[in-house]
């Protein structure tokens, strides 16, 4: 017999939120048919408008709140319910962590189906100020009844929420936007019609060093010549305190990737100097260089803790990117291999490497599934593996060469609990078990979270 729905669209509802989902929407029941509620908190009893049915689930908005929780507190941000940038303005931070430890203790017991019973949980690493900490945004411009708009994507969609101040990037960007819009309006400046392929400005890329106060603009263009480029030059040069490089990067393609391969520096220079730690990085438009700087230092502190190096080991880096982590495990190794499929990013490595004095690493370029046997069968055995992957999760095919290489640890830092659960779901198989888990917080107010994990070989 087909399972009746005990919801219809367009309908309202009571609803007991008892649950919180992957981003932090609160789940309820009806019926025992599961609904997602957007902006509703564990706890609350709600009135929910029902804009969304399939056969396991429904999704409803909220309409009203019956019974607050006491987790709740008022979004700081105006357009926080229309912008898709942050998910949980609404709950207060100490309530955010909370939800991001438990979304990580789920995921592992789930899909890793891990016994958490003898791993240590950490409480999740949060700021003691969770606002104004991205050091990169990147903002579409679009065209819209001949006015050109400069915001973020509404979540799910390519329609612009025009924004004046967001709370979670930089001040300074704040301050160039104001000026962009100025300039826009003041020149007639278009912006790009993502349909008919015509217009301006794409994109707006604004980069800030923490440590050295440096601050890079890059304006992504859809022609080669950009009207009155000198007068906004000369507005952002006088009025903007660190302005290093002003940019323009050509995309003329019809494509949903930000930046094209083109650059031209227009003013200054065009990379900026930051600091991790006591280590520099030279960051061009186009480098992967952490979003959070503060938080970066706390993960790569606790990575470096985890790999309990005596100077003596030798450690593998898969996913190495431009070489950070690297460059961390480097002040307490023997040697580091760090081992990337990008080439740029492994050019970025040696020099990070060479400028910081470091002589005791090793970059390659290529897949670490391939490299990282390779190197093995040189018989270069690695006691310490750090693996860092995209999102996706690392490659069946290099947990199982790691395992064979038999190092004592691991330690596997990640931006997805799900794609880790099921890889250390893999290791437990493999000879290795779980013992310490320490979630990180790299981007308050929204429902993302790293997690860095302790893996130890079970001697048999």
């Amino acid at each position: 017999m087909e399972k009746v729905i005990p919801v219809k669209k367009n309908n309202d509802y009571e609803i007991y939120i008892d649950d919180f989902g992957n981003m932090g929407e609160g789940i309820g029941k009806i019926d025992n048919f599961t609904v997602f509620v957007k902006d509703a908190v564990k706890g609350e009893k709600v009135r929910a408008k029902i804009i969304k049915v399939n056969k396991s689930f429904a999704i409803g908005k909220l309409i009203d709140i019956i019974e607050k929780s006491q987790d709740r507190t008022e979004p700081v941000c105006s357009i926080y319910k229309k912008c898709g940038g942050c998910q949980l303005q609404h709950l207060k931070y100490t309530e955010q962590l909370e939800f991001k430890k438990n979304k990580v203790v789920e995921c592992l017991k789930r899909i890793g189906k891990l016994d958490l019973s003898s791993v240590r949980i950490n409480e999740t690493i949060g700021m003691e100020d969770p606002y104004f900490y991205r050091n990169k945004v990147q903002l579409p411009v679009g065209e819209t009844a001949g006015e050109a708009k400069i915001g973020f994507y509404r979540e799910r969609s390519h329609e612009i929420i025009e924004v004046d101040k967001c709370f979670i990037q930089d001040d300074s960007a704040n301050e160039i936007i104001l000026l962009i819009k100025r300039w826009i309006k003041e020149f007639n400046i278009e912006g790009y019609n993502e349909y008919s392929g015509k217009g301006t400005l794409r994109h707006i890329m604004i980069r800030k060093a923490f440590k050295t106060g440096q601050i890079m603009l890059v304006l992504v263009t859809n022609t080669e010549n950009v009207p009155h480029k000198k007068e906004l030059i000369h507005m952002i040069t006088t009025e903007i305190q660190g302005i290093k490089g002003i940019i323009q990067n050509i995309n003329n393609k019809k494509t949903n990737v930000i930046l094209g391969q083109r650059e031209i520096t227009l003013w200054g220079e065009s990379t900026i100097e930051d600091y991790i730690g006591e280590f520099k990085f030279n960051i061009s438009s186009k480098s992967f260089f952490q979003m959070n700087p503060i938080q970066t230092e706390k993960l790569y502190s606790a990575a470096l803790k985890y790999a309990g190096l005596t100077g003596k080991e030798v450690v593998f880096d898969a996913y190495c990117g431009t070489g950070t982590i690297s460059l961390f495990l480097s002040q307490n190794a023997k040697k580091v291999y760090g081992v990337e499929i990008i080439p740029e990013a492994i050019e970025n490595a040696k020099i990070n490497a060479k400028q910081n004095g470091i002589e005791n690493t090793e970059f390659i370029v290529g897949k670490s599934e391939e490299e990282i046997p390779k190197l093995i069968e040189k018989g270069i055995a690695p006691e310490v593996v750090v693996v860092d992957p995209p999102r996706k999760g690392c490659e069946k095919s290099l947990l199982h060469s790691i395992a064979e290489a038999s190092p004592k640890t691991i330690v596997y830092v990640s931006c997805d609990p799900a794609t880790l659960s099921r890889d250390l779901g893999i290791l437990s198989e493999l000879g290795y078990e779980v013992n310490e888990v320490q979630p990180v917080d790299m981007f308050p107010m929204t429902g993302h979270v790293e997690t860095i994990v302790l893996i130890k070989r079970v001697d048999k």
